[in-house]
């Protein structure tokens, strides 16, 4: 696979491209990158519709700048538990938050959920995250109540007055069932309005049409997340093939 920085010919092909309306696996297919690569290009300079060349490379150029200003020259990395390459985490940290910012999360609050998910421990402190990510303890505090509202990250007291801001496993359980019960308000709004609009008409049954089908994919859903909850706590092996596979299938 391609490696190295985006150029900036590269950069107004991408734009090009976003402007022809075509995907981004399409315009990744003809710059010879992988599509994740382009995904994250886009999503940080801009989005689809206000990204531009010029001022994308602009931004590298002065987040690259602004890296090497915060690491002194002589100075080396921070060694890496198992044997992990620190460039290759960083830049899977970065893809990581890409992902989290396409499915609906703002940049900051991505990024604290990126850094989280990358420890080993799963957890954090403020000050940390902030050292971490070169931001404000009050940029980290904003995005953890955002990220904690829906139910992403939990915090816990240690033994000093120190808070650690924690992703596990069940918040996963936790965000599918609330994401699930999100649509119960909508439900009954929706059929309050049936009685409203008169049953039968257009608008009645339009509302009525999407209140039954939220409630059937809600009601799903709550299934599913109770009966996979279990697989967040199977631990996994290695298969000879050298993919996971769950303990249960294991000999």
């Amino acid at each position: 696979m391609p490696g190295g920085r985006l150029t900036q010919s590269e950069r107004q092909q991408i734009a090009v491209g976003l402007a022809d309306g075509l995907a981004y696996a399409e315009i990744a297919r003809r710059l010879d990158r992988p599509t994740s690569t382009i995904t994250r290009e886009v999503t940080r300079n801009g989005g689809p519709t206000g990204y531009r060349a010029d001022l994308a490379h602009r931004a590298t150029q002065q987040r690259t700048h602004r890296r090497k200003q915060a690491t002194p020259q002589g100075s080396q990395a921070s060694p890496q538990p198992y044997g992990r390459d620190a460039a290759a985490v960083r830049d899977y940290q970065e893809a990581l938050t890409t992902v989290f910012m396409t499915s609906g999360l703002p940049k900051m609050m991505a990024r604290v959920l990126g850094c989280l998910y990358t420890t080993d421990t799963g957890s954090l402190t403020a000050a940390e995250l902030a050292q971490r990510l070169a931001v404000s303890p009050a940029s980290i505090s904003k995005a953890i109540t955002f990220l904690e509202g829906l139910a992403l990250v939990r915090r816990e007291r240690n033994d000093g007055r120190r808070e650690r801001y924690i992703v596990d496993d069940d918040l996963w359980y936790q965000s599918m069932i609330r994401s699930a019960r999100a649509n119960d308000e909508f439900i009954e709004t929706a059929r309050q309005g049936v009685g409203v609009l008169g049953h039968g008409t257009p608008a009645a049954t339009r509302l009525e049409n999407a209140a039954r089908f939220l409630d059937f994919v809600s009601e799903g859903l709550i299934r599913a997340a109770e009966q996979g909850r279990e697989v967040l706590y199977t631990r996994t092996g290695t298969t000879p093939g050298g993919t996971a596979a769950p303990r249960s299938e294991r000999a």
